[in-house]
């Protein structure tokens, strides 16, 4: 046979079976994405009736009772939390960062950590509360 009697292959990609996969992991991501910013369980102050309660984009930073600190609901010190925080400024510039403080924790380690994040240059930075029942 010829070279022009081959029969030639078809070079068209089919994008069907591409976006069926990348219609899954965007279904298995919303699901799982609110489960990782929960965070730790904390008795959160009453601030009235117009709440910070915080958005799911934000990183869920908390001190709880004892004056410990957590990313999410991993331990860690202050120092740490600061510099993992730095660290996701790198991907995403307009991070927002929501601070989660028990009632019982001291003020004092609250305020630290939200000191330590403005002193790096974090912008918007919050502490979230609870609606008064």
């Amino acid at each position: 046979m010829s070279r022009n009697g081959r029969r030639k292959a078809d070079a068209a990609i089919s994008l069907t079976p591409m976006i069926d996969i990348m219609t899954v992991l965007l279904a298995v991501f919303m699901v799982t994405t609110p489960m990782m910013t929960t965070g730790i369980d904390l008795n959160l102050p009453n601030a009235g009736s117009s709440a910070l309660t915080g958005n799911d984009h934000a990183i869920q930073i908390s001190v709880d009772a004892a004056g410990r600190y957590y990313l999410g609901d991993v331990q860690m010190t202050r120092d740490e939390v600061v510099r993992r925080a730095v660290a996701m400024r790198g991907e995403n510039p307009q991070l927002t960062i929501m601070i989660n403080g028990d009632r019982a924790a001291d003020y004092g380690a609250v305020m630290s950590v939200m000191g330590k994040l403005k002193d790096a240059g974090f912008q918007r930075v919050g502490l979230r509360t609870q609606l008064d029942k």
